[in-house]
């Protein structure tokens, strides 16, 4: 199917009359001619067009694991001062740190789109992305207030590296 068709009929128009209905000829003065009506279809989408491609399904996995685990690193900076325990090989560590990467990613691609479309992401497949954009909202305010109140408390945020006074 191609992406627009254009068929053009010889038949009344909502357009106004004044503006197409008279044609100049040779033999009479005027000669009256019904409108051309213009209507134009665009192609359905398919199923392939909703499914959204690597970077939503990316966006959708990375944002749907970083969320609870910025909520977690979030209250054990809360309760404890410090982030998350750096775990075995520092594992924890790295899905910590990348779990913010993660977030802020998807809220700068969300800006992004905001500029340059007028409207957020699409919602992705089953609403997902949607979903994952508003929590990723959601856990850059709740960073700003953690980090902020950790800050007012103890003078400063933890480093993005474990320090002897929460680890050692």
């Amino acid at each position: 199917m191609e992406a627009a068709k254009m068929l053009l009929f010889s038949t009344t128009s909502t357009l106004p009359a004044n503006i197409f209905n008279r044609t100049h000829s040779r033999r009479a003065g005027l000669q009256l001619h019904a409108p051309l009506k213009v209507l134009c279809m665009a192609k359905e989408s398919s199923d392939d067009d909703r499914s959204g491609g690597i970077t939503e399904i990316a966006a959708i996995a990375g944002g749907l694991v970083s969320t609870p685990v910025i909520s977690w690193s979030l209250y054990t900076l809360k309760t404890t001062g410090c982030g998350l325990p750096p775990g075995p090989g520092g594992s924890i560590g790295a899905l910590e740190g990348v779990s913010y990467l993660v977030a802020v990613g998807i809220v700068a691609w969300s800006a992004y789109t905001k500029a340059k479309t007028g409207s957020g992401l699409p919602n992705g497949s089953f609403g997902l992305l949607g979903v994952v954009e508003g929590l990723s909202y959601l856990a850059l305010l709740a960073i700003v207030v953690v980090f902020g109140l950790q800050f007012l408390e103890q003078g400063s945020i933890p480093g993005p590296l474990p320090g002897d006074r929460c680890f050692g």
